[in-house]
């Protein structure tokens, strides 16, 4: 239903932006000029509005911040929840990065806003009770207007729009604001000049190809003879060591490394314990605390609001008692199956699940007032409940309470290339120190090019948070690149046994669950190092596959000993597409830990088991 969003700030600088349908680039050009340049709308309301070509354009501000949001739809559909969304957007935005956003001279800024914009639709969709149209009327094209741009072209007085806007981060995904610079607004001249332009801002280079032949005699004439040694590698006599993770050579940015507020990622019990969140308690504190400060203004003022949509949806689908069959269970569990399956849920979880409901239904009669699918939905969420709900305690905190001054507490991370292991042990490793524990970090990852000076760089940052935060203390145990990762694991705990440290953090290298030789060395590396938990990193986004990763992992450490738990890393990247971790869980019966959410130290979230299924049974 929502065509775009834009959070942009007044001096043009798109800072975050979702686009679900393109939306023309004069149409974004005009609005602008209209609204912000010219003036042409009344502002009287708190949420203003702009109409164009069959598009509004609902929009805020946050004024203290210089921070404008505007929503982007088709005019025909009713979207009663707009207002809303902008509000709570606007609350969750400011307060999330409210101290990057005051900084003088700030020109760029970190907002990972997906996961918490894509939960607001969610929220807002469901208790929607308007039912929209079923069909989508798609604004005019611009091709036309393109035709006879030349003729049409405004002056340079009427062009502030294309130097406006700077969108400084290349790596954000396109939006439609990023249209703008390549509006019709663009500069005036002939057509080759023009096409130059649009080339140029578009990143391409443009060339006639008449100073090929000048840079190529140029480039053979100073062509560097090249010398090649025994292993069949250039030797260029240049043997430099390329670590840049010397804090000497760093060009200083250990001096640019910020403190990290605890109270925004989690809190600390009254034994001085410290527990993660989870987002949705982290949305709920911020939408709440903006609630509360609206209705304190509110009631200053003497206004009064009243809440009545709400309970439309309490008379929909009123049906009374009824004995289930089986025939009337196979197009709803059909479609429930399809529902977990678009949630990214394996398809052999998603039958199973189904299959159960299926046993547990049939010949129970439903209550009064009461759909079948009600009743499935319920019946569904039970059994993600119980499926998501660890059998045994999950206090990593109370286990290494246990083994403290006793013998050092290991935690192995294992997973398949490129999940994220080294970043969620990393998070691990700031979670603990924000609890005063003593950390080793074992580089066991002695094949990847860069892994030791990855752990190295991490160390020294945490180390300077937590100098700064009065947190515990962390170090690194490596010995370099090519050894066995089982040895050295081994002497890292007998090390840290003899320097008093309370956990060891173990990194191992990834390796395909499909490859028999390169699993078969974890089980010398459980015996050696006798992990007590040995937890893997598996991606959110990683789809059907997840089952066979989590059973030849559990598999792979021998007899006896199996994983104790997950870490489901991007979350950040799937919205409510969070069926990886039911897979995964489903197929070996071992809990999730923690969630990653983001690529700083801090984004790290326990599992609540009533989030995740609030996400899976949202439509």
């Amino acid at each position: 239903m929502l065509d775009s969003f834009e959070i942009l700030t007044t001096s043009g600088v798109v800072l975050w932006s979702k686009t679900y349908v393109p939306v023309g680039a004069s149409l974004l050009n005009t609005f602008i000029r209209d609204v912000f340049i010219e003036d042409k709308t009344d502002r009287s309301g708190p949420n203003q509005s702009y109409r164009k070509d069959g598009q509004t354009f609902k929009w805020t501000t946050a004024k203290d911040l210089g921070l404008i949001f505007v929503a982007v739809y088709q005019s025909l559909l009713h979207i009663s929840w707009i207002d809303k969304l902008l509000d709570n957007v606007r609350a969750l935005f400011t307060e999330l990065y409210k101290d990057q956003l005051s900084k003088p001279r700030t020109t760029k800024i970190d907002c990972p806003f997906d996961p918490y914009f894509e939960r607001q639709i969610q929220d807002l969709e469901k208790t929607d009770a308007t039912v929209a149209p079923s069909f989508r009327v798609t604004a005019p094209t611009d091709s036309a207007a393109d035709l006879s741009a030349e003729d049409t072209a405004p002056s340079e007085s009427e062009r502030p729009l294309s130097r406006s806007f700077d969108i400084s981060d290349p790596s954000r995904p396109a939006s439609p604001a990023q249209h703008i610079l390549t509006g019709k607004g663009g500069p005036r001249g002939s057509r080759r000049s023009r096409k130059a332009a649009a080339a140029t801002i578009n990143g391409l280079v443009q060339s006639s190809g008449d100073e090929s032949s000048g840079k190529k005699k140029q480039a053979l004439k100073g062509k560097k003879k090249r010398n090649w040694g025994a292993d069949g590698y250039e030797d260029d006599g240049d043997d430099q060591q390329l670590d840049f993770s010397n804090p000497q050579e760093d060009g200083g940015s250990r001096a640019n490394l910020e403190a990290v507020d605890s109270a925004s990622w989690g809190t600390t019990t009254a034994d001085g314990q410290f527990m993660l969140k989870d987002i949705g308690e982290e949305m709920n504190e911020i939408l709440g605390a903006a609630q509360q400060k609206n209705a304190d203004s509110k009631k200053a003022t003497g206004v009064v609001g009243s809440s009545l949509g709400t309970i439309g949806g309490l008379f929909r689908n009123v049906v009374g008692g009824k004995t289930l069959t089986a025939a009337d269970l196979d197009g709803p569990l059909k479609g429930m199956e399809d529902h977990l399956l678009k949630k990214n849920v394996a398809r052999e979880a998603a039958v199973r699940l189904c299959e159960t409901l299926q046993q547990d239904l049939v010949g129970t009669k439903t209550s009064n007032f009461t759909s079948i699918e009600t009743t499935i939905r319920a019946a569904m969420d039970r059994a993600l409940r119980k499926m998501l709900t660890p059998t045994t305690p999950l206090d990593l905190l109370h286990e290494i309470a246990a083994t403290k001054g006793k013998r050092p507490y290991v935690i192995s991370i294992v997973g398949v290339n490129g999940v994220g292991k080294s970043t969620n042990l990393s998070k691990i490793c700031f979670f603990l120190l924000q609890n005063k524990l003593r950390v080793l970090i074992a580089a066991g990852d002695t094949f990847r090019s860069g892994a030791v000076e990855q752990l190295r760089v991490h160390v020294r940052n945490l180390q300077e948070l937590t100098a700064r935060q009065d947190a515990g203390a962390v170090d690194i145990y490596e010995r370099g690149y090519g050894k066995d990762a089982a040895h050295i694991a081994r002497d890292a705990v007998t090390y840290a046994a003899s320097n008093n440290f309370d956990v060891v953090l173990i990194d191992t290298a990834g390796r395909r669950h499909n490859d028999s030789r390169l699993m078969s060395s974890l089980e010398k590396f459980a015996k050696l190092a006798n992990p007590d938990k040995i937890l893997m990193v598996g991606e959110a986004l990683v789809g059907t596959d997840s089952v066979s990763q989590a059973r030849n992992f559990d598999a792979a450490f021998g007899p006896g000993r199996r994983l104790d738990g997950f870490i489901i890393s991007k979350c950040d990247t799937v919205g409510d597409m969070v069926g990886t971790l039911v897979s995964m869980v489903h197929a070996t019966g071992i809990p999730v830990l923690f969630l990653g959410t983001g690529q700083h130290y801090n984004d790290l979230r326990v599992l609540r088991p009533e989030t995740v299924v609030e996400l899976l049974m949202r439509p």
